[in-house]
């Protein structure tokens, strides 16, 4: 079928560009370029994950699709002003978030259930988590929806954790779910994890440092401003 080679080369693209993007100084133009890559390769390779999860039955592989078609989407619209666009793209992004995130806590209650425990080869607990996620990011639409305004460090929080996000499950299902296709010498289950999980730790790192600043004492008993919203987040 002509859409599998389509998925891995985006996957691919996906990866590789998620991790320059990831690293590279946020707000210059190698991060910008590349987080645009990063998009459509991860839109198209979500896509076809669809589309081929649907056609071999694959309930769960299908939703992670919809999810991190739903987040890419949702990351990039964070960091658009709001007014360029119709509510309505909004609101069906908040709802395809929900129906997905309550979708995967459907498939992990059937697998807790299950004779085998696991639904697509991962047991009830995982699926809990990744519907907790997609529930956790359509609140956060909702809120925006709900009149919360989105500036400076909150805005850039919540377009890198969408993002990175995404990446980890396109790294994961690369690294750890198709470790077969690496060879045998490096095919060892915690080396392949490291790239895998990668995203995570780098979502936590720049997370932190990109957390909101409290005002400090000056010298004079008065208090400082914080550090602008705006302020570029540097390795």
């Amino acid at each position: 079928m002509v859409l599998l080679p389509v998925h891995i080369a985006a996957g691919i693209a996906g990866i590789v560009s998620g991790y320059v993007a990831i690293s590279a100084l946020k707000g210059g133009t190698l991060h910008r370029r590349s987080g645009m890559i990063f998009v459509y390769a991860m839109l198209t390779m979500a896509a076809c994950a669809v589309v081929l999860a649907s056609i071999k039955g694959q309930r769960l592989n299908a939703m992670q699709g919809v999810t991190t078609f739903y987040l890419v989407t949702t990351a990039l619209l964070t960091v658009q002003p709001r007014e360029q666009r119709s509510a309505w793209i909004d609101v069906s992004a908040m709802l395809v978030g929900l129906a997905a995130g309550l979708y995967e806590i459907k498939l992990g209650a059937e697998a807790m259930t299950s004779a085998r425990r696991t639904i697509d080869g991962l047991p009830g607990p995982p699926l809990f988590v990744f519907g907790g996620v997609a529930l956790a990011a359509a609140v956060g639409d909702l809120r925006v929806l709900r009149g919360r305004v989105l500036t400076g460090t909150h805005r850039l929080r919540r377009h890198l954790w969408r993002m990175c996000y995404a990446l980890f499950v396109a790294s994961g299902s690369f690294f750890l779910g198709q470790a077969q296709v690496f060879p045998k010498p490096i095919r060892i289950g915690p080396l392949l994890a490291i790239p895998a999980l990668l995203p995570l730790l780098l979502m936590f790192y720049w997370l932190a440092r990109m957390r909101p600043r409290r005002p400090r004492a000056q010298g004079r008993g008065g208090f400082g401003a914080t550090l602008p919203d705006s302020a570029e987040a540097r390795p």
